[in-house]
């Protein structure tokens, strides 16, 4: 059983940065591709970015391509998105989640997904 906890989110202005992380127990953090989605309410949790077991391979949502990276330390078990030039529409609970296998094509739906973080709220003021 694999234990996701994420941390960094909170208030930021738009324009702003915010670092997401998520530490994983439980498991052989190299064995699993990792995600981030987020969610607002009423709406479906929808796909950011994921990385690969090896961080060898990245892919990311339009709405964020280009502003967000997402990262992996294996030697901390640790995934990360670095997010830049917040929008107010980026605002939303930040969930990451771990899928198992070392796959070579990032994952994009939940349903991909093994193990769920309890999520983290990021808001952006405009």
């Amino acid at each position: 059983q694999v234990q996701l906890v994420e941390s960094g989110g909170g208030l930021v202005q738009a324009g702003g940065s915010l670092r997401l992380s998520c530490t994983a127990s439980g498991g052989t953090f190299s064995t699993y591709s990792m995600g981030w989605f987020r969610q607002t309410p009423g709406k479906e949790r929808e796909f950011v970015a994921a990385i690969t077991w090896s961080g060898g391979g990245t892919d990311y949502a339009d709405s964020v391509k280009g502003r967000f990276t997402i990262s992996r330390s294996n030697a901390k078990n640790t995934v990360y998105l670095q997010m830049n030039s917040l929008k107010p529409e980026d605002t939303a609970v930040y969930y990451c989640a771990a899928r198992f296998g070392r796959v070579v094509v990032p994952a994009r739906r939940t349903d991909e997904y093994d193990y769920w973080g309890q999520g983290t709220q990021v808001t952006v003021s405009s």
